[in-house]
């Protein structure tokens, strides 16, 4: 069993941000879903998306991009 799950990448293409409503970058290494917009990581559990806000965390201010 390997430690990183992926997500399918089509629901990737339709996943957005509960809080913006935009687009999400996926980080594989930190197995989250990043809105860059809201400054939120959603966590990966086990492949599936946790799309809540309660459970996201902040971003610090170096992961967010230019």
């Amino acid at each position: 069993m390997t430690a990183k799950s992926t997500v399918d990448p089509k629901l990737l293409e339709i996943l957005v941000c509960p809080v913006t409503k935009q687009a999400l970058r996926y980080d594989e290494d930190a197995q989250e879903l990043i809105s860059e917009a809201a400054g939120l990581a959603y966590p990966i559990r086990d492949g599936i998306p946790i799309m809540l806000a309660d459970e996201a965390r902040p971003l610090e201010g170096d992961q967010k991009s230019d």
